[in-house]
């Protein structure tokens, strides 16, 4: 029997695949790879491809111009179509019950490394810059501002996982009577910091990203942003568990045999009271690195063995970083949705082939991949599952489904 499940009645986002459910929609389910674009901006000396948000965003608010940076904008498309939803659930239980918690990891950092390029260029720091743009709370505090919410807003940031466990923590506020309803997810933007780290880590790739090929040479950095209603009441599209783990094994390697990582996976499924063989795709965190690929194989094929359909979607937006958690949850609603893929298409897996055979077999989800059997059926109960994973060890498994369960 699964435990108590949490609405998720709307979703909206911005990422390199667009930033309309539909297009988004298209791109994903036909494995684009447009939005990974070359940049010769952030690393000295050196082109690189990542994943960027191409589409127009909307302008930071007036009276919120302090807190304005691109990061802020990014959400602020992310939140157009879930407003009407947000404003109709504060009507219904007041603004004080809706909480926010975000995650990030970048913040306003691009704001901050130009306006202290000005500093060192011309003495002064730039007119109207703000310390506040690049603060790690930031992102929370300017969406509970724009929404017009009072109840608990904070921001998660706990590196690659930041959004992901953004949704374990919005469900802790409903669970504990603090919240009717929350706005979870998260946002990161491109930036130099962020670009240079992993380069100085020898950890980004020459070119795109091959997750669990033979090949894969790193991570391809991309940007991104998700936000969806979470609440108590039941939706087309619910969370159904969560799981949360910490590896301590190494500040930025994960326990090569990936045991952290399964705790987290059966901790969700445990948490949503399902089996194995209940979870229909799976979103890989699948980065593209050495280390992650292969802990992730081991990890997920002691669950799954080889024939669940599974695939990472960084091979189509790069790694968001502390919107993956988010961005790929908002992949899996757009795979179980009925509306936006009635039928019944799955993310396919996009590398060059080359399988690692040093990583046990998944089954990979390739071009035109459907649901197939009963889960053809676009009302029919299914559930998926999605992994994300952070320096530290800080790992969360999410579990997303429609139909009931109960």
């Amino acid at each position: 029997m699964t435990r108590a499940a949490f609405g998720i009645p709307a979703m909206g986002l911005a990422t390199p695949l667009g930033k309309d459910r539909a297009t988004v929609a298209r791109a994903l389910f036909a494995g684009s790879r447009d939005g990974l674009v070359p940049r010769d901006d952030l690393i000295p000396g050196r082109t690189v491809r990542v994943g960027a948000v191409a589409d127009p965003l909307p302008p930071i608010p007036a009276a919120l111009e302090p807190l304005g940076s691109r990061n802020n904008r990014l959400m602020l498309a992310a939140l157009e179509p879930i407003a009407d939803a947000v404003g109709a659930a504060a009507s219904r239980f007041g603004r004080d019950r809706i909480g926010v918690v975000l995650g990030t990891s970048t913040s306003g950092i691009a704001e901050g490394e130009e306006a202290f390029a000005a500093l060192r260029r011309d003495g002064s720091w730039p007119p109207g810059f703000h310390y506040r743009r690049q603060e790690t709370g930031a992102l929370a505090d300017f969406v509970a501002r724009v929404l017009g919410l009072t109840g608990p807003a904070y921001t998660v940031a706990t590196a690659c996982s930041s959004s992901g466990k953004a949704f374990a923590s919005a469900r802790r506020l409903i669970a504990a009577g603090l919240c009717d309803a929350v706005v979870v997810g998260g946002a990161d933007t491109l930036c130099r910091m962020t670009v240079g780290g992993f380069t100085a880590l020898e950890a980004v790739s020459a070119d795109l990203c091959h997750p669990f090929s033979a090949n894969r040479d790193g991570i391809t950095v991309g940007e991104a942003a998700a936000a969806f209603l979470l609440t108590r009441e039941p939706a087309p599209i619910q969370l159904l568990g969560v799981g949360e783990s910490s590896d301590a094994h190494h500040v930025s390697a994960p326990d090569p045999e990936g045991q952290g990582a399964e705790r987290a996976m059966r901790a969700a499924l445990e948490d949503a009271g399902l089996a194995a063989s209940d979870i229909a795709w799976i979103n890989l965190h699948g980065t593209g690195t050495a280390l992650n690929d292969s802990m992730e194989g081991k990890a997920v094929h002691r669950i799954f063995g080889s024939t669940t359909p599974c695939a990472s979607t960084k091979g189509m937006t790069g790694h968001t970083l502390g919107a993956a958690g988010a961005c790929e949850a908002a992949f899996l609603w757009l795979a179980l949705s009925a509306e936006d893929n009635p039928d019944g298409l799955l993310p396919p897996h996009v590398w060059d082939g080359v399988a690692d055979p040093a990583i046990p077999p998944l089954a990979l989800t390739g071009p035109g991949a459907r649901l197939d059997g009963p889960l053809a059926d676009p009302r029919a109960r299914a559930a998926m599952l999605s992994n994300s994973f952070a320096f530290g060890g800080s790992n969360v498994a999410l579990v997303l489904a429609r139909g009931d369960w109960s």
